[in-house]
């Protein structure tokens, strides 16, 4: 799904942004099986969440004439005369949502066709990685991908590494939007958003059938959330769930064709820990007890959004560079 925290201009976070939406239009217009699909989208502003953790987390996409305008398809600013009581902006453009159950397997998927080895293991220190590769050798080069566990990974231990704590309630029902709203009057870090995601719509038909693949991997929607940073807590918050149930029953109606959230049809509760970064994902080169290592984390709630492997491949191609330079500079020597 189409992250909340948009990038401020001029930041890693909007370059990687804006050049991840090609790619993204691309598998939503000819990839199906990738999970992406287009997505009319809705975002609502109130001027009292100024501030708040939620204003914030969603203050670049609340502008009114943000720098993605010229970015996502059919931007505009609705009249004011159709917002609803105590919204004082709102926008619409054309968005993605991405189903992560499909798009990540096939992310796998396009790994293999390529020759790429996936292992499972567990490593306490980064150097314990290089004796990892399938070749039996000692790796040449680590990428950190690990997210949240930078925070702990012996050898990275960054300590700007924080969970942002998300929760959401997937539910059938089909509102046929996907929208969102600056805050809420629940609570500072609690959040309001509404996503459709891909292949639920084919499933309807063959509910009884589908029932257990549409649970764990086609279709449904989401309903969120919030973002209470710095908790590490996995388990799902009832009552937090029956705010969020009620927050976007009254933002889209449409949801329970107006019958309450009594008429939701829930699937399942979700929790997530998004592993934001202070002052932004890391992807840089690093040298680590002799280790050439790229990093590539911190990326909040959108790594799976956006495509930054560009610049990680190009760290990693200066480093093997380096590295053949070196080696024909020590043939070369007398």
């Amino acid at each position: 799904m189409i992250s909340h925290s948009v990038g401020r201009p001029g930041t890693l976070h909007q370059a990687l942004e804006r050049d991840t939406w090609s790619h993204l239009h691309r598998l939503a217009k000819d990839l199906p099986e990738a999970g992406v699909h287009f997505q009319d989208t809705v975002v609502y502003n109130r001027k009292k969440d100024t501030g708040s953790a939620t204003g914030t987390w969603f203050a670049e996409l609340l502008k009114t004439d943000p720098w993605y305008k010229d970015v996502v398809p059919n931007f505009k600013l609705l009249p004011s005369e159709d917002l609803l009581p105590g919204i004082d902006s709102a926008t619409s453009f054309t968005s993605v949502c991405i189903n992560t159950a499909i798009y990540l397997p096939w992310l796998v998927s396009q790994g293999l066709k390529r020759g790429v080895v996936y292992k499972r293991g567990i490593v306490k220190h980064i150097k314990e990685a290089t004796d990892m590769h399938h070749s039996g050798k000692p790796a040449d080069l680590i990428v950190n991908c690990t997210g949240l566990f930078s925070a702990k990974l012996g050898g990275v231990e960054d300590a700007t590494v924080v969970p942002a704590r998300g929760q959401i309630v997937l539910v059938r029902d089909d509102p046929k939007v996907m929208a969102s709203i600056s805050g809420t009057d629940d609570g500072d870090d609690e959040a309001t958003y509404i996503m459709h995601r891909a292949a639920g719509r084919s499933m309807y038909s063959f509910e009884v059938v589908c029932k257990r693949l549409t649970s764990s991997q086609g279709g449904g929607c989401v309903l969120g959330g919030c973002y209470q940073k710095g908790s590490w807590e996995s388990q799902p918050d009832p009552s937090l769930a029956v705010r969020i149930m009620k927050r976007c029953v009254n933002l889209c109606p449409d949801l329970t064709d107006g019958k309450g959230i009594e008429a939701l049809s829930i699937i399942r509760h979700g929790v997530g820990l998004r592993p934001v970064r202070e002052g932004g994902p890391r992807v840089e080169k690093d040298r680590i007890e002799g280790i050439n290592v790229v990093h590539q984390y911190g990326h909040g709630g959108f790594g799976k959004e956006v495509v930054s492997f560009p610049n990680a491949v190009a760290l990693i191609a200066d480093f093997l560079a380096q590295d053949i330079n070196r080696h024909t500079a020590a043939r070369l020597l007398p």
